[in-house]
Parts: structure tokens; C-alpha cells; sequence
């Protein structure tokens, strides 16, 4: 029996947590989601050009960014090299087409099916082309067939679920990520379902079809290679923080199959939600049998990769020089999540039989800032353009604040270029919702900064307009009745002159603060903790803009769902601030959505900026009040 003794840190939280939520339905919306080309916005991964910190262009800068990559690596067009497939919200899978160029961003919802957390490419008739295996909820198994060919793939679902050989369904725990391959070499598919108890059951294809036109698989064993995977202790150093059942644990896990150590065999790379890194179960003979070393080892062998946990490998050729690679996407488990919020899809090339380096631990390079992104546009710098900062939860370096990133628009104002220029020197408290605005004033830029408590805090620049230094004017510039997860939104609501101020919160609903001060010494007074009773459902986003061009601030509302809501302002001239729900949209984007506008190219229609859960920006071309 082969056990591996880690000394795992203490969970973080349950491992039923760990695969993104599904999509819940959108409280209280009279009007179905709908995808941003219904709505007048054109959704683009490159719709404005990106440099980073290193001074390189960011060729798809808006893609969300990545926080639990799935990666699957298949030539699915037939062209003889490796495609790459990333599984990043629950449900969806995006491809990536392998170009000269690199990895091309194809699509979002390859094949536009319903995966639920987990799936897998696997050739299951033998004709040569992928078909695909993912999750019926819950924990079940769901195959689509490919109707199409090698180089033009249509899927088509089959059956309910994989059965075994008496017709009983095969259940999967959803927070594994099952694997096939023909490891006896007899031409008959076998299936590999990690447990969460470390071991694995290993089922064999029957030769002939079920009557629903699947694969049957006869169960072989539970214990495969008596492989046990078992975390125990705590790190080197770091009490933990619970105790710890029986001395050990077991956790989530993911397999990969593939010639990891160039002998000719099929070795396993194994990925586990109580393991730092990856692990290589070498396999040390070859077809029809498969015999494991005596103890599993962290991989790259040389220089083994150390991530914050559950690591999920895929081995294919990337580079086209005839051995195997590995992409490794860092689900995330219970080291330290932060520390891999942005570094999360790692390529390791091999350059020799066996031997591995990392490549990058950002296959795909776009804006990330780790999690729960959260935009404002403003001109930060003075110089009457548009620029860019992002607020996150958490640094990636530290778990005592969260960041705020600026990316400076070096471009001009109806032709933007966004460079990064680093952090700002605002630190101190978690989950940063910014705005740029000027609250008193003084034609220098202020920041209205949202917290994850209660509080909204206010900056205000004592440098110049194009050299801001930040002070700190209030801690609290208001503070909200109940809930959490401040998310500001400032303009002038009434017409009066001065900016007024309305707070998403977590628990869905919008609080409206009236300036009751002067435009510059503003006094912000609660007039409701319930506008409207708006209730996107939870974390509601506000961003206000005039979107119908009758020169009122209207509000575009974001939330945890991904949804987005349109407020229309119908404030009469000195009467009480008041908005109308648009009940025809319902924007569909990204979870954790919140948004921010600006007419970025000058055509004198908004674009919009969405940032996301996974920590990225997705963005969308003008059309606003259509």
C-alpha cells in the first residue's frame, strides 16, 4: 500500500467549497439574464490595448482573469497541435485555440454545454475524435458524443449518466476530477475516480454499449494500486488551528494521465485539495501491467512547484517536440489561498527525459489582481483622460489588506492604452470597492473607497492633480446601518450641485446618502438603507452614469450572481431622489460583477468595465441606452 504521509496545513474551509458555487437564480428580476449583444454592448477581450509592469502588450487583457483553473490540454481541431480548454465558473468550459501566436481566446461556452464543476475530453467510441464526460448534478456522470469529426467537433448528450455493468449509475464526488485512459493496454478504456478518502476505484469499458448508446463500466476495485493519499499534521512550524480527525486527512483530488518521466509508460500526476504540490505516482513498468514506486514524489522532481493547494494537472505537448508537458491549473486548497490568486496556470515544459522547468505560472497572460476585482474609471493623473484602478479582496502578498492597482492611460482620451504602474500607497483593510472623483472640490481627484465592513472611507489628494499623494480624510465617511462589503457610487443625484452617494452592501440592497453639506465640505445623510427595495440578491455593485442622455445620473447595478440590473433616474427637479427599474435588462456577465463606466474611445457612447470574482475585468463596447 502506498501512503503519502503530508504535512498538510489545517483546512481553510470545507472542501465542499471549493469549486465555485453554482449560478443562483436572480432574486426578484422580471426579466430573463440575457448575453451583453442584447443589451447594445459588445463584449471584447481586447477592446483596449494593455501593457504590464514589464512593459509587454497584454494580447487578451479582459478575460476575467483565473482563479480556479481546470485545464484540459486536446487537439480538438485536428491541426496536430494542443489545444488548451479552462474550465473558471461553474458550468462552462472556455477554449483556447494553440495558434504561432499563442493561445488564442476562442469562446467562453465551448459547445454551449452545461459541464457543472468538472469535465473531461476522452475519446469513449474509438473513432478517433474527442467526445466529452462532465458532471449531472449532482455527482453523477453526463456524456456527450462527437457527431462531427477531428477537425470540427459537435457534441450531442447521450443517455442520463455512465452506468456500470449491472446498470447501476456511477456516482463522482463533484469536487473530484475523474480520469480515462487504457492503462492495461487491451484497447478497453479504464475509469479512474479519485475518493476523498485518498483512494481510487478503478472501473474497465465493457465491449459492448448500454442501450442508451454508453459505455458500461465493470467496477474492478476501490483501492487501485493501493494508493492512499492521506495528509497529516500541519506545516513545518504552524500549529493548526483545528483539530485534526484521527492525525490525518484527505481532501479533493484530480488526476492526469501521460508519459510524465519519458520511459514509455503511462505515469499519474495527482493533485490533492491537502497537498502544497503536485504529485508524480511514477509508473515503473510497462503494458499490461502497472506497478508503482514505493513512495509518490513532489513534481518537478528536481524542483517541485508549491502552490496553495489542489493542483490540477493536464499532460500533453505544448511546444510540438515530441514529449510530454504539463499545464497545471491551482484550484486552490489549504495552503494560503492569496499566494496563488494570480499565479494559478502554470506551464512546466521538459527539456529532458524526466527532467521539467517552469515555464510560467501565467499561461495566459491578462489583468488579475487576484480576486473579486473591482473597477473605477477616473483621471487619476490629471491629464484628462481616463485611467483605471482596481480594487481587490486580498494581496496576494499579504493577508492584512487589500490593493488597489492603477493602470495609467498613457494613450489619449478617445484612444486608450492602459499600463500598469503598480499598487497605490493605500493599504490597511480588506475587499477595496474605489471610486475616482473629485469630493471636495478642489479639481484634484479624490478616492471614495468601499471596505468589506461597514465603512466607506474617504482620500483625498494633498499632492497635485497630476502628482497625487493620498491622505486618509475620514475613515468613515459614512457608515452603513447594517451588512457588510461597502460598494460606493458617487454623483450628483439631485441636481443640487454637490455629489450625493449611494452603498451596495452584501445583503443586495442599495443605501442612499444625501449631501447635506456644500460641494466642498460634504456632509453625507442617510435617507434610506433600502432605495427603491432594490434587491439584486446579494453584493450589490452600484456604478451611476447618465446612460439615456437626458443629463441625470442613471444606475447600473451589479451583484454576486453576475447579473446586471438598470436603474433609470426619474428624480423631478427638487423632488426626492427616485429610480425606475428597467424590467427588459438583465445583463448577464460574470459573478461578482461590478461595474464601472466610461465613454473610453470617445464616441460619446459609455463602455463598460466589469470586474470579476476571479479577479479580472471583462469589457464591453459602447451601445450604452440601447
Amino acid at each position: 500500500m502506498t501512503h503519502w504521509l503530508l504535512r498538510a496545513a489545517a483546512p481553510l474551509g470545507v472542501v465542499a467549497l471549493l469549486l465555485p458555487a453554482c449560478a443562483r437564480a436572480q432574486a426578484g428580476s422580471s426579466a430573463a439574464p440575457v448575453p451583453a449583444a442584447a443589451t447594445g454592448w459588445t463584449a471584447s477581450v481586447s477592446a483596449f490595448p494593455v501593457i504590464d509592469r514589464e512593459g509587454r502588450a497584454v494580447r487578451q487583457p479582459f478575460l476575467g482573469g483565473f482563479d480556479v483553473p481546470r485545464p484540459q490540454l486536446a487537439d480538438i481541431d485536428g491541426d496536430g497541435d494542443a489545444d488548451l480548454f479552462v474550465q473558471e465558473r461553474s458550468g462552462e468550459v472556455a477554449f483556447y485555440e494553440q495558434t504561432p501566436e499563442g493561445f488564442i481566446w476562442r469562446t467562453d461556452r465551448w459547445q454551449d454545454v452545461d459541464v457543472g464543476e468538472w469535465y473531461r475530453l476522452v475519446d469513449l467510441d474509438g473513432d478517433g475524435d474527442m467526445d466529452l464526460l462532465g458532471e449531472l448534478r449532482h455527482s453523477y456522470v453526463r456524456a456527450w458524443r462527437n457527431d462531427g469529426t477531428r477537425t470540427a467537433p459537435r457534441l450531442v448528450a447521450i443517455g442520463d449518466t455512465l452506468r456500470d455493468a449491472t446498470g447501476a449509475p456511477i456516482f463522482a464526488d463533484r469536487q473530484n476530477i475523474l480520469n480515462l485512459t487504457d492503462i492495461d493496454c487491451n484497447g478497453r478504456l479504464d475509469l479512474f475516480i479519485g475518493r476523498v478518502t485518498g483512494t481510487i476505484d478503478r472501473y474497465e469499458a465493457e465491449p459492448t454499449l448500454g442501450s442508451d448508446g454508453l459505455l458500461r463500466f465493470r467496477f474492478l476495485t476501490e483501492r487501485w494500486e493501493g494508493i492512499e493519499i492521506i495528509g497529516a499534521g500541519a506545516q513545518p512550524g504552524v500549529a493548526p488551528t483545528v483539530p485534526l480527525p484521527n492525525g490525518s486527512l484527505h481532501g479533493a483530488n484530480t488526476m492526469a494521465f501521460g508519459d510524465v518521466d519519458g520511459d514509455g509508460d503511462i505515469d499519474l500526476l495527482w493533485g490533492d485539495f491537502f497537498e502544497e504540490g503536485l504529485l508524480l505516482i511514477a509508473n515503473t513498468d510497462r503494458c499490461p501491467s502497472f506497478s508503482l514506486r514505493s513512495t509518490p514524489v513532489r513534481f518537478p522532481v528536481a524542483d517541485p512547484v508549491l502552490t496553495s493547494g489542489y493542483n490540477a494537472p493536464t499532460v500533453g505537448d505544448i511546444d510540438g517536440d515530441g514529449d510530454a508537458d504539463v499545464v497545471m491549473g491551482v484550484i486552490g486548497g489549504a495552503f494560503n489561498p492569496s499566494r496563488t490568486s494570480i499565479d494559478n496556470l502554470f506551464l512546466m515544459e521538459q527539456s529532458a527525459p524526466g527532467s521539467y522547468r517552469i515555464a510560467t505560472s501565467r499561461l495566459i497572460p491578462t489583468i488579475d489582481v487576484g480576486s473579486e476585482a473591482k473597477p473605477t474609471l477616473g483621471d487619476l493623473d490629471g491629464d484628462g483622460d481616463l485611467d483605471l484602478l482596481v480594487g481587490n479582496k486580498l494581496a496576494t502578498d499579504d493577508n492584512t489588506t487589500a490593493t488597489l492597482t492603477w493602470f495609467e492611460n498613457t494613450g489619449t482620451a478617445g484612444s486608450p492604452v492602459f499600463t500598469e504602474r503598480g499598487l497605490l500607497p493605500i493599504r490597511g483593510t480588506f475587499s477595496y470597492s474605489p471610486v475616482i472623483t473629485d469630493l471636495d472640490g478642489d479639481a484634484k481627484p479624490d478616492l471614495v473607497i468601499g471596505t468589506w465592513n461597514d465603512r466607506v472611507q474617504w482620500w483625498t489628494n494633498r499632492g497635485t492633480a497630476a502628482a497625487p499623494q493620498w491622505q486618509m480624510v475620514d475613515s468613515a465617511l459614512v457608515t452603513l446601518t447594517r451588512g457588510s462589503n461597502a460598494a460606493p457610487a458617487v454623483a450628483d443625484l439631485d441636481g443640487d450641485g454637490d455629489l450625493d452617494l449611494l452603498v451596495g452592501e452584501s445583503s443586495g440592497q442599495v443605501n442612499l446618502y444625501r449631501n447635506v453639506g456644500t460641494p466642498t465640505a460634504p456632509r453625507f445623510e442617510l435617507v434610506t438603507d433600502d432605495i427603491e427595495g432594490m434587491d439584486i440578491g446579494r453584493r450589490s455593485a452600484p456604478v451611476l452614469a447618465d446612460l439615456d442622455g437626458d443629463g441625470r445620473p442613471d444606475l447600473l447595478l451589479g451583484s454576486e450572481d453576475g447579473i446586471l440590473q438598470r436603474w433609470w433616474n426619474r428624480t423631478s427637479p427638487g423632488g426626492a431622489i427616485a429610480f425606475e427599474r428597467d424590467p427588459a435588462f438583465a445583463m448577464q456577465v460574470d459573478g461578482m460583477a461590478a461595474p464601472t463606466l466610461g465613454d473610453l474611445d470617445g464616441d460619446g457612447a459609455l463602455d463598460l468595465l466589469v470586474g470579476t470574482i476571479s479577479g479580472g475585468l471583462r469589457a464591453y463596447r459602447t451601445g450604452a441606452g440601447n
